[in-house]
């Protein structure tokens, strides 16, 4: 899993989205990076002292200058093994193995990568504790979830105008249940930021985490690791200090909420 540097925007996403308190998981979604490389550019980054709101005056090349500095390279303990990547690795690809990702894991980290014995136990004893089903447990303020109602509803006319189908918007806060709903005529980008706008306003508050169930005018392809987002969605969370990580395709658990109120 030899890493590549990234553009200096991914590393301020990764501040940005840290200092806002998501965990590295939820970082690296937002940022679209593996939770190995957030995890490398965070501890980088403390090493070199580096902090969000990066100061003003420095630009991609200072901020580059400070994170991959010597500083930040110079480990002073065993590096533990990103046991996440490695189980996705070897889910992608039928020919990797265990012994070909630790020696990429030492190749990288030299004297403080673990011998690979003690990585393969690091790995087992990981892939044992995540394989538990648990409950998910929702922080006050930090998901909404977005979703449409799979049925639009009729709007009668008086006497003999036409009858119009309207799609119902529906989004719930994790923690509270609180759920704010409308009707639009289409499902177009203009409602679909609008009902945002409107879910948020009514609301009092924005969340760190917008959660919608992949609709085509907010997800341009939906992928478990990779979704790409609509470029105006992604703003609109970027104005209000959040970050999109839509639900896993065929993972219902991850919009629960939604989907519940969906049904009542």
């Amino acid at each position: 899993m030899p890493s590549e540097r990234v553009s200096m925007y991914r590393i301020r996403e990764v501040l940005r989205l840290s200092a806002a308190g998501l965990t590295v998981r939820q970082v690296a979604a937002g940022a679209r990076l593996s939770t190995g490389a957030v995890s490398k550019y965070l501890n980088a980054a403390r090493a070199s002292g580096v902090a969000w709101p990066v100061p003003e005056e420095w630009d991609d090349a200072e901020l580059e200058r400070r994170v991959y500095g010597e500083a930040a390279c110079r480990p002073s303990k065993f590096v533990m093994p990103t046991c996440a990547a490695i189980h996705q690795e070897l889910k992608r690809h039928r020919h990797v193995t265990l012994q070909l990702l630790w020696e990429e894991y030492r190749a990288e980290h030299g004297p403080a990568a673990y011998s690979y014995s003690e990585f393969c136990t690091h790995y087992r004893r990981w892939k044992r504790q995540s394989a538990r089903s648990m409950r998910q447990r929702h922080i006050a303020g930090e998901k909404l979830f977005i979703d449409y109602a799979g049925t639009q509803v009729p709007i009668y006319g008086a006497h003999d105008e036409p009858v119009l189908w309207a799609s119902v918007f529906v989004a719930v806060w994790g923690a509270s249940n609180y759920t704010y709903a409308e009707a639009t005529r289409t499902q177009s980008l203009p409602d679909w930021l609008g009902s945002h706008v409107r879910a948020l306003t009514a609301s009092g508050g924005a969340p760190a985490i917008f959660v919608p169930d992949n609709p085509k005018v907010g997800v341009t392809k939906a992928d478990r690791y990779e979704p790409i987002l609509q470029r105006s969605y992604e703003e609109l969370a970027r104005h209000y200090g959040g970050v999109v990580i839509p639900a896993r395709p065929f993972r219902p658990r991850d919009k629960a909420r939604a989907s519940y109120c969906l049904l009542c």
